[in-house]
């Protein structure tokens, strides 16, 4: 029987680790359809960025009791899954609690502290789920999250609390199983745990074979729970507990909130005012020609950066949240930005993959099919989106290259911005006089 259990584990595993593989790679494929980009600013100063805001959680500390609960889900839910490793071990060579000899005295301490983080952990879970379904905050309520995005966040709580839950229920049961002497489980003695030891009443009553079988089903149980979670972790916002790392290490650090300029576009200016190429290598590089194409039109046409933003994107709303646009009640909500690239660049994925990893124009684009003209012209450019972000996401960025498209290549820009464009090209200001009284507003 032990020789069956532990090849159905193997099997259990073998395809978990493959299915999860497999979609990893998907969405790898998925963010090398964007351009090239070069990250060139410290890498000191961005490696300083993931261990305060990835798991520091820095950000998030701007409301302290928030933060620390989301720390405590975060790096509590991180910490504890380090037991994996014994459940694997044991799994595979069909022992029970492997690292227990070899531990010693320091093997009860450890469970102790995964019981305490286990325990704070479905505290906050239960927390998170009142203020998201019974206080109803703003930003959890907003018509952007209907349907999937908010039972998905809904689910992962309800998963979280049930695998904490089975894990003390497994320690309870255990542990009362040594101290009645019952078989393999009395020969490593590791006494009464922090916190599953309060719910010995309830099982007390329980034969030893009803025990074992409550037991064993929340051992599989708990193991089988983490491996579908870590399946469904690739199709979920909650891929962020992976790639929060290092897209916080691929972020901007220099001229925070500064605007990019297109190279193209700077070539064909400087050349026009007679300034030396030459002496920018960057530009000196481009070609003379120009670009077929300005901007971003769909998926294909942003950078790498910006596609990873798109699968990092949390859907917490913070950005949303302090965007004066939003707040104002315009159509811009930068979560829902990042929201709609990550389903346009999904949906590019699937239908590679339909084709033979070969891109057939399907008809539609990001732009247009997926964000709106209205959507785009509401930003004001501020940058407190990213400065909102927990993981500094840059909905600001996908959105001007978007805007480019739509002003360089469609000409489509309301009259008032042509007026504007006009000046600028003619008077070198935004406003109608003549260049050479430019600093006439100094007398």
């Amino acid at each position: 029987m032990l020789i069956v259990t532990q090849i159905l584990f193997v099997v259990l595993l073998a395809i978990s680790v493959f299915l999860f593989a497999r979609q990893v790679k998907f969405i790898r494929r998925n963010i090398l359809l964007g351009k090239k980009e070069e990250i060139t600013s410290d890498a000191g100063e961005r490696m300083r960025n993931v261990i305060l805001l990835a798991f520091g959680q820095k950000k998030m500390f701007k409301k302290p009791l928030v933060g620390f609960l989301h720390f405590l889900v975060y790096a509590g839910f991180l910490i504890i899954n380090v037991e994996m490793l014994e459940i694997v071990l044991d799994g595979i060579l069909g022992t029970h609690r492997i690292f227990s000899p070899a531990l010693g005295g320091f093997y009860p301490i450890l469970i102790n502290a995964f019981e305490i983080l286990a325990f704070l952990v479905l505290v906050a879970c239960v927390i998170f789920l009142i203020r998201r379904n019974i206080v109803k905050l703003k930003r959890f309520i907003s018509k952007d999250l209907d349907g999937w995005p908010r039972s998905d966040a809904n689910y992962i709580l309800i998963t979280e609390i049930v695998l904490m839950s089975l894990f003390l229920i497994m320690n309870a049961t255990d542990t009362l199983l040594q101290s009645r002497g019952y078989g393999h489980y009395g020969e490593h003695l590791t006494g009464n745990f922090a916190i599953s030891q309060f719910l010995h009443p309830v099982f007390n009553s329980m034969s030893d074979g009803t025990l074992v079988a409550i037991e064993r089903s929340a051992w599989w149980i708990h193991i089988v729970g983490i491996l579908a979670f870590l399946n469904y972790l690739p199709y979920s916002k909650h891929l962020h507990i992976v790639l929060g790392f290092p897209n916080t290490y691929y972020t901007r650090t220099d001229n925070t909130g500064k605007m990019i300029n297109m190279p193209e576009i700077q070539k064909e200016v400087m050349l026009a005012m007679g300034a030396d190429i030459q002496a920018n290598p960057v530009l000196a590089q481009l070609p003379d020609e120009p670009p077929t194409q300005f901007g971003a039109k769909d998926v294909f046409d942003l950078s790498w950066k910006n596609l990873m933003d798109a699968y990092s994107c949390t859907e917490c709303g913070r950005c949303s949240a302090a965007c004066p646009a939003n707040i104002t009640g315009k159509a811009l909500s930068p979560r829902t930005i990042m929201m709609k690239t990550r389903d346009r660049l999904t949906e590019v994925g699937k239908h590679m993959d339909a084709h033979n990893g070969n891109w057939e124009d399907d008809g539609k684009s990001l732009l247009h099919n997926y964000i709106t003209v209205e959507e785009l012209r509401a930003c004001t450019t501020c940058n407190a989106c990213v400065e909102a972000c927990p993981i500094s996401i840059s909905p600001l960025d996908i959105i001007l290259k978007q805007r480019r498209y739509l002003i360089l290549d469609e000409s489509n820009s309301p009259n008032e911005w042509n007026v504007m464009f006009g000046n600028i090209e003619n008077n070198f200001a935004p406003w109608k006089f003549n260049p050479t009284e430019r600093e006439a507003w100094i007398q």
